[in-house]
């Protein structure tokens, strides 16, 4: 009886152990996905030292195209206040550096020469005016840097000399890839 308990019991560390083991995998492997075949987009930060008890020091980032107007949205609209994701087709400007071109709540076609990043769930409501503003998140609002390192990223961000290039997904998923001041990379993410 004794030997049956414990043989459930290492039974269920191991099949608990191969769970973790497989959701970490996914996780990794999606961003790896990612990193390797997105499409390649260019951002300049807006101004905006944090530190995450468990991955370190960031940078905090913040993009033009992270403030989308009410009247901006083509296509339908809920009736009524739910969470939403924006569809936002970007394409390269003048400078280099991805512009805004189209919003939507529902799924956008691809184009050629754009990019459509999906945003984090945000509350629309129908009664919001045609004035409203939208502040969404892509994921990618964070970068992580060695310990001591932010505060001369976060001075240079602040001096608006900080971009970084991004990975998008087919499916509108953003991953962070580079980091630059002014036309310096300063750090990468490894592609795995």
């Amino acid at each position: 009886m004794l030997r049956n308990h414990v043989f459930r019991l290492i039974s269920a560390a191991i099949l608990l152990a191969c769970f973790q083991t497989a959701v970490i995998g996914y996780q990794i492997g999606e961003r790896t996905y990612i990193l390797r075949t997105g499409v390649e987009i260019k951002l300049k930060t807006e101004a905006v030292d944090p530190r995450d008890l468990l991955r370190g020091d960031y940078v905090v980032l913040n993009y033009a195209i992270s403030r989308l107007y009410n009247d901006q949205i083509v296509g339908e609209r809920p009736a009524h206040r739910q969470e939403v994701r924006f569809h936002v087709r970007v394409a390269p400007g003048a400078d280099g550096f991805a512009v805004l071109q189209e919003v939507s709540i529902a799924k956008l076609p691809p184009k050629p020469d754009s990019v459509v990043l999906v945003t984090e769930p945000v509350v629309y409501d129908p009664s919001f005016g045609k004035d409203a503003s939208f502040v969404v998140q892509y994921g990618i609002e964070r970068f992580y840097v060695p310990e001591g390192e932010g505060k001369e990223i976060e001075d240079a961000r602040n001096r608006g000399a900080v971009s970084v290039t991004v990975r998008v997904s087919s499916g509108g998923k953003a991953q962070l890839k580079q980091l630059f001041i002014g036309d310096q990379p300063v750090y990468a993410q490894p592609d795995f």
